[in-house]
This record gives structure tokens, sequence and C-alpha cells, in this order.
């Protein structure tokens, strides 16, 4: 029985050191993008993107909790706004602010206070194509050990891919009204 013990104890070692040697081949920042075209001029479509008070519109973490507490400050809108939030464990607690606005681009700090600590950024990058609008959404932040552990199991782009895709779709939805 003890010798079936030890065999479980070292395999289950040997496996948790395989697991966290792995971890240590991820990349040290992660990047998650998705884009869509919307016909809508991209003027149109910053007004949905550089006013947080919009965001309940598209977001589909706005939907996630509709309790959440939010806080606006700085900037009414544009350079400057700033979005705190502290929702339920789905939503965790953050804060947003807009570090730049110019007719092609939205770059969003974004640090996350629960149930992880992260600091992020998000770009929006907004092309005309024709009579429509490329926006590319981009999430870019470092990967710490304990971000790489759980990319093992799971990528960061198949954690929140699918909540950008949402998000664009609803965003184009109410942009081409």
């Amino acid at each position: 029985m003890i010798k079936i013990i030890a065999i479980v104890g070292v395999i289950a070692v040997v496996a948790v050191a395989a697991i966290l040697a792995y971890a240590t081949t991820k990349p040290d920042i992660f990047r998650v993008q998705r884009a869509t075209s919307i016909k809508a001029p991209p003027e149109k479509i910053s007004l949905h993107l550089g006013d947080f008070h919009a965001w309940n519109a598209w977001s589909p973490w706005e939907k996630m909790d509709p309790q959440m507490n939010r806080t606006f400050s700085g900037a009414a809108i544009g350079k400057g706004a700033i979005y705190a939030w502290e929702g339920n464990k789905k939503v965790g607690k953050g804060r947003m602010e807009i570090t730049d606005v110019s007719p092609s681009k939205i770059a969003i700090k974004l640090d996350f206070i629960e149930p992880f600590e992260g600091h992020n950024v998000t770009e929006f990058a907004l092309e005309t194509k024709g009579d429509s609008t490329s926006l590319t959404w981009t999430m870019s932040g470092p990967a710490p050990f304990i971000t790489k552990v759980m990319q093992v199991f799971v990528s960061m782009d198949a954690m929140i891919g699918k909540d950008f895709e949402a998000s664009l779709a609803s965003l184009k939805a109410l942009a081409e009204k």
C-alpha cells in the first residue's frame, strides 16, 4: 500500500513539475484581437467607443451583472474619461481610462483588480474602407507566471475572444442603425 501511495505521489509531483515547466515556455505577453466591418463612418462608431456611458448598449460584460457598481470620472468622454466597476465574480473589479483618441484609434489603459490583477492595453483601430469601417479590437498585456500556468489549459484568446466577437456584433448592429 505504501508503495502505491509513493508511486502515485511521484507521478503527481512529476505531472505538476511538467505543467510548471511547460508554462515557462509560454510567451511573456498575450494578445487577443478581433475585427469586423461596419457600414458606418468611423466618427459614428467612435461615439460608442469613446463614451464609457455608451458601453452598456454593446458590451457583454455589462449584461453579466446588471447590479454592477459603476463609477465615471475624469473627462466626460474621450481622452481622460475613466470608468471603474465592481461586480459579481463574472465581471470582477477594475478600471479603464481612455489614454488616446484620434480619428483612427482609441486607446484604453485597462486595469483589472479582481479576480486577478492585470494591467493591459486595449486599442480600437478604425480604418475607412469604401462605405464601411474596418474596426479591429486588440487587447494585450504582460503574462505573469500564473497567467502562463492558466494558458496551459486555456488560452487568453479562448477565454475572451468570444466576448470580443459578441461585443463587435452588438456594436455593429448599433452603429448600422
